[in-house]
């Protein structure tokens, strides 16, 4: 049986996992019933055993879910979820300072390590538990183009290239997007694409659908925009066209987006920033993007965001709640439904 329950009427009830900081009073990992017609978390349990489990993952089948140990001693480890209450399959394995994303890919476990500005590969087993440890780690090279992070490289997210054998790797700190491939189990670059000096780019997403993934939307968390690039697969690399902002006129005081969403038919992308605590909609039109509105995220600090059945999941940190909106299908644009209590919520992740 799959992570998710059996309802009173045989359907398969389907579950979210939050993660959150314990450092900052989190719970760590929350499991959540999703009701199916309206998107609504219920919490059912969880689990503390792994300290800022901030970045979350689960496996094709929905039995393991994967999380990150975002600390200067930074690890990731493995949960069996198939209750209400995760348990571990073995000891977290170490990885590089600071994880701040991870994600499956090619029968690995990668990390992005944000303090070492590394990508570090775990290996899987056969039944999806972790190898006792890493199988190779990839140090970024470069350094800051703004004043706003130090000159080092900031490793922020890891994400497979759709259809592809590579993987990409987004530095905030070197300002930059790597086309990257496993060889032996160590992560090494093909291409490397600069964007914009000073953007600081953090997440990305890719366009689906007929195109393909032949789009890429880049997050800045420093601009606050983003850079629609060209996927030119498979030999890659990036290609930026050109910049949309994500927020209308200049912003008044602090505004750092933190996590970018497209809509399965490729009409609409979604990102949350911080500091204006919003939610953005952008429209997609042939290979740009153009801003339609933003609607308020219902918390404060919303660190990631998340699309599933028509439903968006805000996780806001310093609020400490998951906020979900139901989205229009004709404009993309997101009416709040609710929202549950979960104290330095950093990410939600929903099975199948």
């Amino acid at each position: 049986m799959t992570t998710a329950a059996r309802a009173a009427d045989g359907r398969r009830q389907r579950r979210a996992y939050i993660g959150s900081f314990t450092s900052a009073g989190g719970l760590g990992v929350l499991v959540a019933a999703v009701d199916e017609e309206s998107g609504a978390l219920t919490v059912l349990g969880g689990a503390d055993d792994v300290p800022d489990p901030s970045c979350l993952a689960l496996s094709p089948d929905g039995d393991i879910l994967y999380a990150v140990s975002e600390r200067p001693d930074g690890a990731v480890a493995a949960y069996r979820v198939t209750g209400d209450k995760p348990e571990l399959t073995g000891p977290p394995v170490a990885v590089g300072d600071g994880p701040t994303h991870l994600c499956l890919h090619a029968g690995h476990v990668l990390t992005a390590d944000y303090g070492s500005g590394s990508v570090t590969a775990v290996p899987l087993r056969p039944d999806g538990t972790l190898a006792a440890r890493a199988s190779g780690t990839l140090r970024h090279a470069g350094s800051a183009s703004g004043p706003s992070r130090p000159g080092q490289p900031h490793a922020h997210q890891v994400l497979p290239a759709p259809g592809d054998h590579r993987f990409l790797g987004v530095d905030l700190g070197t300002d930059s997007v790597r086309v990257c491939a496993l060889e032996n189990g160590v992560p090494v670059v093909r291409r490397e694409t600069a964007l914009r000096p000073g953007s600081g780019p953090r997440h990305l997403a890719f366009q689906p659908g007929e195109t393909d993934g032949s789009y890429v939307y880049v997050l800045n968390e420093l601009a606050p925009t983003v850079t629609v690039c060209r996927w030119n697969a498979p030999e890659g690399p990036l290609e930026a066209l050109g910049e949309t902002s994500v927020l209308p006129g200049a912003p008044e005081g602090d505004a750092y987006p933190s996590g970018v969403v497209v809509s399965p038919d490729g009409r609409f992308a979604w990102t949350a920033t911080r500091g204006t605590d919003v939610l953005s909609v952008l429209a997609v039109e042939d290979a740009g993007l153009r801003l339609v509105t933003t609607v308020p995220c219902g918390g404060h600090w919303p660190r990631a965001l998340t699309y599933a059945a028509g439903t968006l999941y805000v996780a806001n940190e310093r609020s400490g709640d998951v906020t979900w909106f139901t989205v229009d299908p004709d404009t993309g644009v997101p009416v709040r439904g609710g929202s549950i209590e979960a104290p330095a919520a950093s990410c939600v992740v929903l099975d199948v």
